[in-house]
């Protein structure tokens, strides 16, 4: 039993960094249309919480049962996989949301916008760059 919870905890360590190099991540159906930037300066700035998408809690719940499976016996057994697999999941949920800013920016053509972008420290006064694809918001990025 205890090869299967180690193979199980490895394949997700393994699997779940695989294509990450510290760039911006875009969609794998429209990587390829062309974008446009928009530059302005941000008016106000305020913090907020963006939640997981689902993803955090599912493997979350899948490793905290694979390790409570590990622990007690008979009705015990269950018990604890029911609970790592609940533990996990709320675990998940908590480390897969992301810091992030609502920013009203003013464009430099006059109208004003609001986006949320990931990250930390921006603040009033800041020159962004907003990268969109069609409607959505792809990239913010603070210039000088």
């Amino acid at each position: 039993m205890n090869k299967i919870v180690y193979i199980a905890v490895a394949s997700i360590l393994t699997f779940s960094g695989c294509a990450t190099n510290g760039g911006p991540e875009y969609n794998g159906n429209t990587y390829n249309q062309i974008k446009q930037q928009e530059i302005g300066t941000v008016i106000y700035a305020r913090p907020v919480i963006i939640d997981d998408n689902g993803s955090g809690k599912f493997l979350g719940a899948i490793v905290g049962a694979v390790l409570g499976s590990t622990l007690g016996r008979g009705r015990g057994n269950k018990l604890t996989t029911l609970g790592g697999g609940l533990l996990g999941g709320y675990a998940g949920n908590e480390i897969n949301k992301a810091n992030a800013y609502e920013l009203t920016v003013k464009l430099n053509t006059g109208n004003t916008i609001v986006v949320v972008a990931k990250g930390r420290g921006y603040r009033v006064g800041d020159k962004v760059q907003i990268i969109r694809d069609g409607s959505r918001v792809a990239q913010v990025y603070r210039v000088n």
